[in-house]
């Protein structure tokens, strides 16, 4: 076996500011294990039209009516993954922006990369999101790699 692990990693990045412990973590994973680091952005847009029924998404097959919206969802990613790409040190061809559900486009690029190590937030959820899972949660029921859910803390309660 290879003493070093993790030769390529994933950090999938939803720019939250309390997300920045995840970055962090990520940026000494590469530097502890000399690895290679890919930054992965996921838009997911659920269209007015649709609506949450008893936890599906219920919606006549249609054409996309908001392809200006995801569009320019997709370029504000863009933009925010190019600047924290370019404040960390990763290259413009390291930079990915997918549209789609989170968990399985994580899989995927995870997959068509052949990555070593996948790293996420986790934050502590509400009872709906504990109903249905998380992010993390459904990345470890898939086989692609290794993960690291990186504990986010709750933001401080205003007064």
């Amino acid at each position: 076996m290879s003493d070093n692990p993790y030769r390529h990693l994933l950090l999938a990045v939803d720019f939250a500011p309390e997300s920045e412990v995840v970055v962090q973590r990520a940026v000494a994973m590469r530097e502890r294990f000399g690895a290679r680091l890919t930054l992965l952005n996921v838009v997911e847009y659920v269209p007015p039209e649709t609506e949450l029924a008893g936890g599906a998404f219920m919606a006549e097959p249609m054409l996309p009516s908001d392809l200006d919206l995801e569009r320019e969802l997709v370029d504000v990613a863009r933009q925010e993954l190019d600047a924290l790409g370019a404040r960390i040190g990763v290259p413009p061809e390291d930079r990915i922006v997918e549209f789609g559900p989170t968990g399985r486009s994580i899989e995927h690029v995870a997959k068509d990369l052949a990555v070593d190590l996948i790293i996420v937030g986790a934050r502590d959820h509400t009872w709906l999101g504990n109903l249905f899972g998380s992010i993390s949660r459904s990345l470890l029921r898939h086989e692609v790699c290794d993960l690291l859910a990186v504990r986010i803390a709750e933001k401080e309660q205003q007064d």
